[in-house]
């Protein structure tokens, strides 16, 4: 990852033909586009690719996020329980639709821990976002019998993880929406995009609908098209698509130039006992995007990080310390209640997020290190990172 690694004529031949027609709208103006239409191609093919009967494409993955969001009726006051290592869009999305995201323990897997989800629920929980994180899975199967069990809707943020899956089937595909991301650094871009699918047919309907000020989309040209719901303007440009069709078509050679390049480095970290790797529920279904693995404590962790960069092993995350990805750093939203003046007495409808406690996922992010595995290595590029982290690691055991 990310897919620019690999931009080529694929995607300027794409380009082209919408830059042809001088249509880049993806709506409308039927006669002048001469037959392009690149975001429809690309939901079809993601829409197969994934498995699934229906896809919709949208400016971001936040949008996606948002949509489902609105599609499965998630609002005012309803509570979606979330994990505290994703993106921070995550609880944007939930906080926009303007519901309250609860946070819940992550396990080993790095994702939401199924047996912490119970102990989160209230009469107000209505929905469970799963993050995929990293590329790999969440125990999504166990996942989703708790949602099932307690009458819950099951929304997939897979944003960082088109591609990977579960005993066959794709990530973002067990619940009633599923949610993909195609910004710049995703495994596959747009540049900019999102993407939702789902196989039930009203709730596509009604996304394709919300995503455009709630237009149904009945008619040629837009001329006849009616307004059934109030939406907002989530589109996607067929530009932006154009680069998405021939990204798509590329994402079997990036899985396997991921997967060949990431097992070339965990092969050679296995041989040091400090080193523990994050649990993957089914390793043949992980996208292979990052190497995520665990030192015995947080000082080690931060500090293996630190050496791996100036080692010249770059992209190496440390999370815990990251303003992005980790619930310990998002002061913006641990200080939302004093910048919104809530009386006390809305604490429990509005969390004060200063004072959330999740030691299980302190204690394994703090000892969590991400690799960035990327596509464009060249095989000695490849042998001389495996050089560097052994130098690293060695150095390490020692000290």
């Amino acid at each position: 990852m990310p897919g620019f690694e690999i931009f080529g004529d694929e995607e300027r031949r794409q380009v082209q033909d919408v830059l042809d027609s001088g249509v880049l709208f993806r709506y409308g103006f039927d006669a002048a586009r001469q037959g392009q239409w690149k975001a429809q191609i690309f939901e079809r093919e993601l829409a197969a690719r994934m498995g699934v009967a229906h896809c919709h494409l949208c400016s971001s993955g936040t949008a996606a996020l948002s949509i489902a969001l609105a599609v499965c009726g998630v609002g005012a006051g309803d509570e979606v329980i979330v994990p505290p290592f994703t993106f921070v869009a995550t609880f944007e999305a939930i906080l926009t639709a303007g519901a309250v995201p609860v946070f819940a323990e992550i396990d080993e897997t790095l994702c939401l821990d199924p047996g912490a989800i119970e102990a989160a629920l209230t009469p107000r929980t209505k929905a469970v976002m799963a993050v995929h994180m990293c590329g790999a899975m969440a125990r999504i199967d166990e996942i989703k019998t708790v949602c099932d069990r307690k009458g819950l809707l099951l929304i997939e943020d897979s944003c960082q993880s088109i591609g990977a899956s579960f005993q066959g089937k794709a990530l973002g595909t067990f619940g009633q929406m599923g949610c993909y991301s195609f910004d710049p650094v995703k495994t596959i871009t747009c540049g900019e995009g999102g993407a939702v699918v789902t196989d039930d047919a009203q709730r596509h309907a009604l996304a394709h609908a919300y995503a455009d000020h709630g237009h149904d989309h009945i008619g040629n040209d837009r001329g006849a098209e009616g307004h059934p719901i109030i939406g907002y303007n989530y589109r996607i440009s067929e530009l932006n698509a154009a680069v998405g069709v021939a990204q798509l078509r590329k994402l079997d050679t990036i899985l396997a130039t991921q997967r060949t390049h990431k097992a070339a480095i965990r092969d050679a970290m296995a041989a040091y006992p400090q080193v523990r790797f994050r649990c993957l529920p089914d390793p043949a279904g992980d996208s292979a995007t990052f190497l995520s693995f665990m030192l015995p404590d947080a000082e080690r962790a931060r500090h293996t990080a630190r050496a791996l960069n100036a080692a010249g092993v770059d992209g190496c995350f440390y999370w815990y310390d990251n303003n992005w990805h980790y619930l310990r750093q998002w002061q913006h939203l641990k200080q939302m209640h004093v910048a919104a003046k809530l009386p006390a007495q809305l604490y429990d409808y509005c969390p004060n997020y200063s004072r959330v406690a999740l030691p299980r996922s302190d204690a394994i992010i703090g000892r969590t290190i991400s690799m960035q595995i990327k596509l464009s290595w060249r095989p000695e590029q490849l042998q001389a990172r495996i050089a560097a982290v052994r130098q690293v690691l060695g150095e390490m055991a020692q000290g």
